[in-house]
């Protein structure tokens, strides 16, 4: 599966940030492709990790050495504040708009990395955007954040119940059989996929993402 540009960009500003909660100077490299893994790790083997995909099929990622993890804590949409580098996932409303899906409340040290608005496949029509908050209203029903990025407005809007998060520290002893994953790998050319860094759910709390 081919990605645009864009999306390598954005696939390499999530491995970033995930690698910034682990080194303070993460060093990265554009993949070729990119293939996100969602689902719930069955084992865990020296570098082989086993996920059973949101789809229902089982996949195969080989860890690279020195790989980290970090996990996803609970945070809350009043959170959200003006100068936030934030990641929203989002679908169109038949209203006019866009609705969020979950919310990453990115590290300050990573503001501005992979800025922008791209496609996304959380769900069928969803875009990630990566952006700086302007504003954020409170309404009876939720929040709607107004977010630039790259010279352009967007205002989101995000519902009561949208999980929202933040990353916090883990150990690969985090990733143990039923807890759920994240994986942003790469997709060799003989159709393996590979990965420097994991996010597990903690605490209750899993990948929105």
């Amino acid at each position: 599966m081919q990605f645009s540009k864009a999306s390598k960009l954005l696939a390499i500003a999530v491995t970033t940030t995930l690698l910034a909660v682990n080194v303070s100077s993460p060093a990265f490299a554009g993949p070729a492709d990119q293939v996100r893994v969602r689902g719930t790790v069955v084992s865990l083997n020296g570098d082989q990790l086993q996920v059973n995909s949101r789809e229902g099929k089982p996949v195969t990622v080989t860890l690279k050495a020195g790989w980290k993890v970090s996990a996803v804590a609970k945070a809350s949409i009043g959170d959200i504040k003006p100068g936030d580098y934030v990641g929203i996932a989002s679908l169109p409303k038949a209203q006019g708009g866009d609705g969020a899906l979950e919310v990453l409340i990115l590290p300050p040290q990573l503001k501005g990395m992979g800025e922008g608005s791209f496609g996304w496949d959380l769900k069928p029509n969803s875009t990630m955007t990566n952006a700086t908050v302007a504003d954020a209203v409170k309404s009876v029903s939720g929040s709607t954040v107004t977010v630039n990025y790259h010279g352009q407005e967007k205002k989101i809007s995000i519902p009561d119940g949208t999980p929202v998060v933040t990353l916090a520290p883990a150990t690969p002893e985090d990733v143990k059989p039923g807890a759920v994953v994240f994986v942003s790998t790469e997709k060799g050319t003989d159709g393996s996929l590979s990965a420097g860094q994991v996010v597990v759910g903690k605490n209750g709390v899993v990948p929105p993402m």
